[in-house]
């Protein structure tokens, strides 16, 4: 119970400092820059966590992790559906209905590919969260974890779109490319450690 709370809150924490950036305090020269790449890159952190729940898990033995991975997807789910809504209110100066330009936006996302990218992880985690209830589990069995596996997906397209994004070459981006390869690794390292153990006691 105590492991949910801490990474509950810990996952609302950069939601909420934005929250309050935004009505109390400074969100600097360039207000919808920062609120993107807050969400943007929060949302990349929180998933990364997801990812990296399994590894950790199996590495350790500490089975009681696994129990944070949905909440963890979830929330960042909420960022990048955050980070979106930005790109659309604010970049696209889509505050109304009337004022949204539904081609200009289509149009802005095939020409620049690091939007390109970042909409493709986006669309890569909403099955996940469309089946992330217990319900969908139970309906989808084995098929869960096969279609789950999209996070990676969403993962490395996020990462991306993050080094696409940054005009200026920085540490940070090509940092959380670095983790997901290496989470990637581990879970083909198991995946075969698991094949092999099967192979043998065939």
């Amino acid at each position: 119970m105590w492991l949910k709370v801490v990474v509950f809150l810990a996952a609302a924490w950069p939601g909420a400092d934005l929250l309050y950036q935004t009505f109390w305090g400074d969100l600097g020269v360039n207000p919808v820059e920062t609120l993107l790449l807050t969400s943007g890159e929060t949302a990349l952190v929180v998933l990364l966590c997801s990812l990296a729940v399994t590894p950790v898990r199996r590495m350790t033995g500490w089975n009681r992790i696994q129990s944070v991975r949905r909440m963890l997807g979830l929330w960042a789910f909420f960022y990048a559906f955050c980070h979106l809504s930005f790109y659309v209110l604010f970049d696209q100066a889509c505050l109304y209905w009337s004022d949204c330009q539904l081609m200009a936006i289509v149009d802005d996302v095939v020409k620049r590919k690091f939007i390109l990218s970042g909409m493709v992880a986006f669309l890569a985690m909403v099955p996940l969260a469309l089946t992330s209830t217990k319900g969908a589990i139970r309906r989808l069995g084995r098929k869960w974890q096969t279609l789950h596996r999209l996070a990676y997906v969403a993962g490395l397209a996020g990462a991306i779109h993050f080094i696409w994004k940054t005009k200026v070459p920085e540490t940070k981006p090509y940092l959380y490319a670095g983790i997901l390869i290496g989470l990637m690794l581990v879970r083909v390292y198991f995946a075969w450690q698991k094949r092999s153990a099967r192979t043998g006691a065939a």
